[in-house]
């Protein structure tokens, strides 16, 4: 990394202020020849930044000099203030090109600072989803993420992980030395606790995944049971069209909402029914699909006439559904024999919206609500901890003590590449040497 990279910290398009950062060895150098001198260190200093080669006066900006490693990157590092104006960013960045400067890759700041030790990747991976939050439910987990609650959860797990493996090679290497006798046994039970407590966090329902991505919610019935405008009426606006014609909604269309700060995406699909049309076929099949992978189904049916045998089955092979009344301005609802409340709602006049809201942001809650322990957020740390349950599991049943050595290696391994830090040997190394000195 001995390139010195620059790039607009700040909103494209014209402002009151744009921010240039900067990071690399050459910073330093080349603050100096813009402003002049350079300026204290974290401390905001007014300079006028002039072209290094006729000495033109470019801007009168805000300098803060950040020299490593106590930067964000962990290299020297340099925040410009600029006026806002395309033409003053455009003279700047020509000047930071002909210094020697060049324009970074998309989060290549960040990749430094986790290359340079001032993060995990964790908490590189929450800084995206800092900058992409939609809710502040979003902006919490990321905030907590970012803080290093999940990669000290993790990493409190790699060295426990690694004394484990430490006391299983120790009761190898020095099997007929003065050790007690239980030293691989205790390994074992350390190993079976440290796995019921990594099946706890898997065995999570995927709240941290779903808060982040966001609830999917599919709406289904038969056709002409007020689906399209049950999705108008939540969304806001006339996203899905309305029709008396049965069939009109054949592909999926989606909208997002807000449901008490969980972000969630809501589908209304094909009308559920048997038909010779080879179109609408297609869209029924994808709107089974479609409910397959949902987290949450509303099974909509219209109040003037009771719900059919396929929204019925709906409720029995999704015990979670939400069924939902439409059209309740035309008649009262059915009484039913069905698990579950019935809300009755009237895309019409409101009615019966409110209480389908709060029910959506209540089973939004339940489903990615924050809890107190760290959730995992991504599919890659669900993989490799599912790996890491898999080898202690191995490890724990291997029938020679080798074979259970090389199980816990793997699941330390696995467990490293969540934070990005896999340094097996050298804080084997550290510890083992510990375990044989205090022998």
């Amino acid at each position: 990394m001995t390139d010195t990279i620059f790039a607009r910290a700040s909103g494209a398009g014209q402002a009151a202020v744009a921010v240039l950062r900067l990071s690399g060895p050459g910073t330093a150098g080349v603050v100096a020849r813009l402003a002049g001198r350079l300026p204290a260190a974290r401390r905001a200093s007014l300079r006028r930044l002039r072209d290094p080669d006729d000495g033109e006066v470019l801007d009168e900006a805000l300098v803060l000099w950040f020299p490593g490693p106590a930067s964000y990157t962990g290299e020297d590092a340099a925040e410009l203030h600029l006026h806002g104006g395309s033409a003053v960013v455009a003279a700047v960045t020509d000047a930071l090109g002909r210094l020697g400067c060049r324009p970074a890759e998309p989060g290549e700041f960040t990749r430094r600072a986790f290359l340079h030790g001032r993060m995990d990747l964790t908490q590189a991976e929450a800084i995206a989803d800092l900058i992409a939050a939609e809710t502040a439910t979003q902006r919490r987990q990321a905030l907590r993420q970012a803080d290093g609650a999940l990669g000290r959860l993790y990493g409190g797990w790699t060295e426990r992980l690694t004394r484990i493996l430490a006391q299983q090679e120790a009761a190898i290497e020095f099997e007929m030395d003065d050790l007690p006798t239980d030293v691989a046994d205790r390994a074992r039970e350390a190993a079976a606790t440290l796995a019921r407590e990594i099946g706890a966090h898997l065995d999570d329902g995927r709240r941290g995944e779903r808060l982040r991505e966001g609830l999917s919610i599919a709406i289904l019935g038969a056709p002409n049971a007020g689906k399209s405008s049950l999705l108008n009426a939540l969304a806001g606006r006339d996203a899905a069209i309305v029709s008396p014609i049965a069939g009109t909604t054949r592909d999926i269309v989606e909208c997002r909402l807000e449901l008490n700060g969980v972000p969630a995406v809501i589908a209304d699909t094909a009308g559920l029914r048997a038909s010779t049309d080879a179109i609408e076929q297609e869209g029924v099949r994808r709107a089974m699909r479609r409910a397959e992978e949902a987290d949450l189904i509303l099974a909509a049916f219209a109040a003037d006439r009771p719900p059919d045998a396929e929204t019925l089955a709906l409720l029995r092979d999704a015990p979670g559904a939400i069924l939902v009344a439409t059209k309740c301005d035309l008649a009262p609802p059915p009484a039913l024999d069905t698990p579950g409340t019935v809300i009755a709602t009237s895309a019409r006049t409101g009615e019966g919206l409110k209480a389908l809201r709060s029910a959506l942001a209540r089973e939004a809650a339940r489903h990615a609500g924050l809890g107190d322990a760290p959730a995992l957020t991504r599919s890659r740390h669900r993989a490799a901890l599912a790996e890491t349950l898999e080898q202690l599991r191995l490890a724990q049943g291997a029938p020679l003590p080798e074979l259970a050595a090389e199980g816990y290696r793997a699941a330390l391994l696995a467990l490293g590449r969540i934070t990005g830090r896999v340094e097996v040997e050298s804080i084997l190394d550290s510890i083992f040497r510990d375990f044989c000195i205090g022998k």
